[in-house]
């Protein structure tokens, strides 16, 4: 049974820096991600890592948002730093299997504000 466990979020004033991190147990996963949604908004790509370690960036985090992922223990982080109000968020941990099941933690809120 698929299990991703986010933490890390909370709140940070605009500059700040916050780094998630995400467990995930049950199955190998070919990808790994970060989205993140706000209310009445869609969920959103913000990073995420291929099994050959091809990493993708939203452009609105590109060289603020930094993605790693540790294959061995099957997690991935997210180091967000200049941190923006417009990254206020709930974020979420994303993984695939290799065979195309999606599973999706439970979210871990970031609120960037002043």
């Amino acid at each position: 049974q698929a299990h991703l466990v986010e933490s890390g979020g909370g709140f940070v004033q605009p500059g700040g820096s916050l780094k998630l991190s995400c467990v995930a147990s049950g199955s190998f996963y070919s990808t790994m991600g970060w989205y993140r949604q706000t209310p009445g908004s869609e969920r959103e790509m913000v990073a995420r890592i291929t099994k050959s370690g091809t990493t993708t960036y939203a452009d609105s985090v590109k060289g603020r948002f930094i993605a790693s992922r540790d294959y061995a223990r099957n997690m991935m982080d997210l180091e967000m730093n200049s941190l923006k109000l417009e990254d206020t968020a709930v974020y979420y941990c994303y993984a695939q299997t290799m065979y195309k099941n999606e599973y999706w933690g439970q979210g871990t809120r970031v609120t960037v504000s002043s």
